[in-house]
């Protein structure tokens, strides 16, 4: 099988178990992003050279607390009495060990862990919380599948855009092959999808709403892919890992959605 259709069908099953979790099941819903966001801590993780249990705890322990109170059937009381100490004494032994274990580089180390957990865990986190803004998953479901098909679409026009009219070097230090006619043609088209968005999904947004979404979704996901590329670029690796064939790592994947959806979520917050 030659990379094409290896790249091809990795990228049919993947975005079909995404949208099939989106859609069927929120309980599938937030076990699959749990998944995902452990795979891509092991990726940063390798990636930026650190060998700690702690992101892992931490990170479940904060992605626990931020979407169980989307599982109706849990009491809230035992979430905060016993998700909250679990996290904070998680915290508190991490630092603990940082001071027993000798380590020379102990800024360097707990930095690396907490960036973990800024730049993985707590997007996944919010990301699973935009269906559930309203209380109603089965209601606003397809708002978080609007937003994967903006970012999608926003990848896919920058590349083809680029790669067949890109002149313009966007910052050729970081990310070589990205041009400025490749992020203008990607924000153009993620803008129309937006307003075919507004018109044939059932949700509260309303056309400028959407339209909002896509251009955030169209900086600072392109942000998002810089800084990975930055990431990768210290550590002299050209993917992530090669866990999806054809396609790199996971981390590769969600590298625009790790940056947007955070800022799509304080956004939604103002206006649902």
């Amino acid at each position: 099988m030659n990379n094409f259709f290896k790249r091809a069908l990795s990228g049919i099953v993947f975005v079909s178990v995404l949208i099939f979790s989106i859609l069927y099941s929120k309980i599938f819903f937030i076990v699959l992003f749990f998944i995902l966001m452990m795979f891509c801590l092991y990726e940063f993780k390798k990636m930026i050279q650190l060998k700690s249990i702690f992101p892992y705890l931490i990170g479940t322990l904060l992605f626990i607390f931020g979407n169980i109170l989307g599982v109706e059937d849990i009491p809230r009381k035992m979430i905060f009495d016993y998700v909250g100490l679990s996290l904070f004494l998680t915290i508190f032994i991490t630092f603990a060990s940082i001071l027993f274990a000798k380590k020379e580089e102990v800024i360097s180390h707990l930095g690396k862990i907490f960036l973990s957990i800024i730049y993985i865990v707590v997007p996944f986190t919010l990301i699973v919380k935009i269906p559930f803004l309203n209380a109603d998953f089965n209601y606003v479901n397809t708002t978080i599948l609007g937003v994967f098909l903006l970012i999608w679409t926003n990848d896919s026009f920058a590349y083809l855009v680029g790669k067949n009219f890109g002149k313009h070097k966007l910052l050729p230090r970081i990310s070589p092959n990205k041009t400025v006619e490749g992020f203008i043609g990607g924000m153009i088209f993620t803008f129309i999808l937006s307003i075919i968005l507004a018109q044939q999904f059932t949700t509260t947004l309303s056309l400028i709403q959407w339209i909002v979404i896509a251009g955030i979704v169209s900086v600072f996901g392109v942000l998002g892919d810089l800084i990975e590329s930055m990431f990768k670029r210290q550590a002299g690796v050209k993917d992530s890992s090669n866990f999806i064939p054809g396609h790199g790592g996971f981390l590769d994947r969600f590298d625009s959605v790790i940056f947007a959806a955070p800022f799509i979520f304080i956004y939604l917050q103002f206006v649902q």
